[in-house]
C-alpha cells in the first residue's frame, strides 16, 4: 500500500509540473485547431494554426491571453506589408531585404515584444509562397483559429494557479539561507582560514544570485492569478507574495555582506587564530540559529494560506524575533569588551551588528504589515488613475465636453 500510495503521489506531482502541464495543453490544442482549420482554410495544409496554438498556449490563462494578442497583431501586420510589396514588386533579393527591413522596424513600432521576427516571417511566406491577397488572408484566419482555439482551451480548462510551487520556492529561499548562517556560525571558533570565510562568501553570493529562479517562478504565479475566476483575493496574494520575495531578497543581500564583512575579519586574524573567543562564537551561533529559524518561519507566514497556519507561523516568528533580539543585545555587549581589547576590529564589529540589525528589521512584524499596506495603497491608486482615464475617455466620446462647454 505505501508503495501504491508514494506511486500515485509521485503521478500527481508530475501531473501539477508545469513542464508537464504546458506539453499536454499545448499537443491538445495545436492538434484541434488544425482540425479546425482544416475545414475552414483553403490551404491544403493549413500549418499556421497549430503552430500558432503551440505559441500561443501557456501555463497561465492571462499569458495566454497576452500572447494570443501580440502573436495575431504580428502576423496580421506582417500581411499587410507582404500584400504591399507584393502589389509593387516580386521576390528578388533586393525586395526581399526590403520587407525584412520594413517588417523588422514596423514590429518595434507596434510592440509585439517577442513576436517582432514573426512580422518578419509572416511576410516573407506570404510573399514568396502565395503572392495573392486572397491566400495570404488564408493565413490571417488560421493564425485566428489557432489564438481562438488555444484562449478558448484554456477557458474551458482553466490552468492551476500556481501559488504552491511560488511558496516551495520561497521556502526553499529561505531554508537556504538559514543553512547558510548555520554554517557560518559553526566555524567562528575554530582556527580562522581565510579560504574557508571565502567559501561561505561564494555561497552566499550563490544564493544571491538564485533569487532570479525564485522571481520567475513568483512571476508565473502571479499570471496565474490574473483573470482567474478560482482566486477572486488575487490582488491580496500577489501582492503578499511579492512583497515576501522583496524581503526575503534584501535579507539573502545582508547576508551576503555579512559573510564578506567575516571574511575580511578573517584576514586580520593571525594564522590559527579563530575569529571570536569561544564565549563570543556562541552568543554569535545562538543569534544566528535564531535569525534562520526567523526567515524560515517569514517565508512560512507568507505562503500559508489557511488562517490557523498563519497565525501559527506568525506566532512562531515573533518568538524567534523576541530571541534574537535578545541574543543581539547580548553579543552587542561581548563585542564592545572585545573592541576595548582589540580596537582595529570596531568597524567590522560594528557593521557585523549593523547587518543583524537590518535583517530584523526588515523581518518585524510592523514593518512587514507597514509594507503590505503601502503595496495595497499604491496598486489601488493606479487602478484609481486609470478608472478615471476610462471614465474621461467614455466622457469624451459621448461629447459631454461639448455640452460642457456650451452650458459655460
Amino acid at each position: 500500500m505505501r508503495g501504491v500510495s508514494g506511486a500515485v503521489t509521485g503521478l500527481a506531482k508530475r501531473r501539477r509540473n508545469p513542464v508537464v502541464e504546458q506539453t499536454v495543453r499545448a499537443t491538445v490544442a495545436a492538434t484541434i485547431s488544425f482540425a479546425v482549420a482544416e475545414r475552414l482554410s483553403s490551404e491544403p495544409a493549413p500549418l499556421t494554426a497549430p503552430l500558432t496554438a503551440l505559441l500561443v498556449v501557456q501555463v497561465t490563462l492571462y499569458s495566454t491571453l497576452t500572447t494570443s494578442i501580440r502573436r495575431v497583431n504580428a502576423v496580421v501586420i506582417g500581411v499587410l506589408i507582404a500584400i504591399g510589396f507584393s502589389s509593387v514588386t516580386g521576390l528578388s533579393w533586393w525586395s526581399l531585404g526590403l520587407i525584412i527591413l520594413a517588417a523588422l522596424t514596423v514590429g518595434r513600432f507596434v510592440r509585439v515584444d517577442e513576436f517582432v521576427s514573426e512580422v518578419a516571417i509572416s511576410a516573407m511566406l506570404v510573399l514568396g509562397v502565395t503572392r495573392l491577397a486572397s491566400q495570404a488572408w488564408d493565413r490571417v484566419l488560421e493564425t485566428l483559429i489557432g489564438a481562438g482555439v488555444g484562449l478558448l482551451f484554456n477557458f474551458l480548462f482553466a490552468p492551476p494557479v500556481w501559488v504552491d510551487t511560488a511558496g516551495e520556492s520561497l521556502e526553499d529561499l529561505a531554508r537556504r539561507g538559514r543553512h547558510l548562517l548555520l554554517g557560518i556560525a559553526e566555524e567562528l571558533d575554530r582556527p580562522s582560514e581565510v579560504g574557508r570565510s571565502a567559501a561561505r562568501l561564494h555561497e552566499a553570493r550563490r544564493l544571491d544570485q538564485d533569487i532570479a529562479a525564485v522571481d520567475a517562478s513568483l512571476r508565473q504565479a502571479e499570471d496565474s492569478l490574473r483573470l482567474n475566476p478560482r482566486t477572486p483575493e488575487g490582488l491580496l496574494s500577489r501582492l503578499v507574495l511579492r512583497t515576501g520575495l522583496d524581503t526575503l531578497e534584501i535579507c539573502v543581500v545582508v547576508v551576503r555582506v555579512l559573510a564578506r564583512s567575516l571574511t575580511d575579519l578573517a584576514k586580520r586574524r593571525d594564522q590559527g587564530e579563530p575569529l571570536f573567543p569561544r564565549e563570543v562564537a556562541l552568543a554569535l551561533e545562538e543569534l544566528f540559529a535564531h535569525i534562520g529559524a526567523a526567515l524560515v518561519s517569514f517565508a512560512v507566514l507568507v505562503t500559508a494560506q489557511a488562517s490557523s497556519n498563519a497565525e501559527e507561523a506568525e506566532s512562531r516568528l515573533a518568538t524567534e524575533l523576541s530571541a534574537a533580539g535578545a541574543s543581539r543585545e547580548k553579543v552587542a555587549d561581548m563585542l564592545l569588551d572585545r573592541v576595548q581589547e582589540r580596537p582595529h576590529a570596531w568597524q567590522l564589529y560594528g557593521s557585523l551588528l549593523a547587518e543583524v540589525d537590518r535583517i530584523l528589521d526588515e523581518l518585524d512584524l510592523e514593518h512587514r504589515s507597514r509594507r503590505l499596506m503601502e503595496e495595497l495603497d499604491r496598486v489601488s491608486a493606479l487602478k484609481s488613475a486609470r478608472f478615471n482615464r476610462l471614465g474621461n475617455l467614455r466622457r469624451f466620446a459621448r461629447g459631454e465636453h461639448l455640452r460642457f462647454r456650451r452650458r459655460r
